[in-house]
């Protein structure tokens, strides 16, 4: 399944920043847009994995995983 994310993207002077909309903490910067937007791609792939693993080591045996669509 593949999510898309709103990414805020803005140059600040020499460089780009940017940062998701739906993902707070989600941020990055760049020298130029592409690196700003790989920047933003890997802080949200580490992010969701991040967030994936804590909520699988909180979750209390035995549980079940299902998959829900918005």
């Amino acid at each position: 399944m593949s999510q898309k994310y709103t990414a805020i993207v803005q140059q600040d002077g020499p460089v780009w920043i940017g940062w998701i909309v739906e993902v707070p903490g989600v941020n990055g910067q760049g020298q130029t847009r592409d690196e700003l937007l790989e920047s933003l791609r890997s802080a949200l792939r580490e992010a969701l994995e991040m967030n994936r693993s804590d909520a699988i080591a909180a979750a209390q045996q035995p549980y079940e995983q299902e998959v829900i669509e918005v």
